[in-house]
């Protein structure tokens, strides 16, 4: 992928842009600067380094497009009776590759050799992703952290007790990665993820 493509793609993804929540947060970014200036930061995006930062609402909406037909449900900061479905980006991606997606994060948490198999539960199905970031200051430094994460959400829209949950854990080095966050994360509870 090229650089401006990968940009473009982005930026269709709300990067560089301000969440649409009732509390004002941080912008996810792609860059330090405005754009990907080389190959290789590119490369490194592409993975999860570089200088790719996710916040961790916006890391949420996008896991809703996989449950929604492509579609980023717009946060809210209080989940009432009168909450209607929002869209944040209508169409972030392709009904198709959403489902593509979706069977793929299904097989993380109910896989037994998923990643996210520590949050398997028989009585609902779950799907999910696990993550590392490292967080050091050059590539050479080996005294770095790890950031850990894991989102898990419901797949069906009509569960009585929906579940998605975005855990950050600094500093997760010798303590099983994102697999620590894994195992934290089980029986958390919140909002509605499918519209």
């Amino acid at each position: 992928m090229k650089i401006m493509e990968m940009e473009e793609s982005l930026l269709r993804l709300g990067f560089q842009e301000e969440l649409p929540f009732e509390i004002v947060m941080a912008e996810s970014q792609f860059s330090n600067t405005e754009n990907i200036e080389t190959e290789i930061q590119l490369a490194d995006s592409g993975y999860g380094q570089g200088q790719i930062l996710v916040n961790p609402l916006h890391m949420a909406c996008i896991y809703t497009a996989f449950c929604n037909e492509g579609n980023m449900i717009k946060p809210h900061l209080i989940l009432s009776q009168e909450t209607k479905t929002e869209y944040w980006i209508p169409d972030a991606f392709s009904a198709e590759h959403a489902n593509l997606v979706l069977e793929g994060l299904k097989k993380v948490v109910n896989d037994s050799h998923g990643t996210g198999y520590a949050a398997h539960r028989e009585d609902i199905l779950l799907a999910g992703k696990t993550g590392t970031a490292e967080i050091k200051m050059t590539k050479e430094d080996t005294s770095g952290t790890e950031l850990g994460w894991f989102a898990v959400f419901t797949t069906e829209n009509e569960v009585e007790r929906p579940i998605l949950i975005v855990s950050m854990v600094e500093d997760v080095k010798g303590r099983g990665g994102s697999g620590y966050v894994v195992g934290k994360d089980k029986k958390q509870y919140v909002g509605k993820v499918c519209g």
